[in-house]
C-alpha cells in the first residue's frame, strides 16, 4: 500500500523561512530511517504559496490564480510517499516525524490509489498505458 503523507503548511513555511540546520538534520535523519527500512518512495519540501498557481475547471475552461493562497492551513509545505503494509504502519511512521518546539505541525495522511481500485471502468487498454507511461518515467529517472 502507498500513501501521501502531507506536512501542512504554516505561517513559517508560507514566509519561506528556512528551517535550522538543527532541524534539517533531525529530518534527514529521519528519512535516512524510512530508506533503511525500504519504505520511502519520495520525499519533498515545497515552497510557499506565493510561488505557485491554482487552476481551476468550470464547464472544462481552465481559469489560472497566481499565488498565494489565503488558508495556509490548507495548503501543503512538504511531503513523502511512503509504501507499507497498512494503514497502521504509515501512522507508526509518522507519529516518528522529527517537529519539536512551540510550532503547530499538522501532518495529514492519504492512501494512493492501485490500479484494482478503479473497478471495471479501468480497462486492459487504460492499464497498457499507464504501465507504458511508469516505464518511460523509470527509464528517464532511472
Amino acid at each position: 500500500m502507498r500513501f501521501m503523507v502531507m506536512v501542512k503548511a504554516n505561517p513559517q513555511s508560507e514566509e519561506n523561512i528556512a528551517p535550522s540546520t538543527e532541524d534539517l538534520d533531525a529530518m534527514s535523519r529521519y528519512n535516512d530511517e524510512l530508506v533503511k527500512a525500504g519504505v520511502l518512495l519520495d520525499a519533498n519540501g515545497l515552497t510557499s504559496s506565493a510561488d505557485g498557481a491554482l487552476v481551476s475547471f468550470t464547464d472544462g475552461e481552465p481559469t489560472v490564480i497566481d499565488g498565494p493562497f489565503t488558508e495556509a492551513k490548507e495548503l501543503v509545505a512538504g511531503y513523502w510517499v511512503l509504501e507499507v503494509k497498512s494503514r497502521e504502519e504509515v501512522v507508526e511512521w509518522v507519529k516518528r516525524v522529527p517537529f519539536e518546539g512551540d510550532e503547530e505541525v499538522e501532518i495529514e495522511i492519504r492512501q494512493v490509489y492501485e490500479a484494482g481500485d478503479f473497478g471495471p471502468g479501468y480497462t486492459d487498454d487504460i492499464r497498457d498505458r499507464q504501465d507504458a507511461m511508469a516505464a518511460k518515467i523509470a527509464e528517464r529517472h532511472g
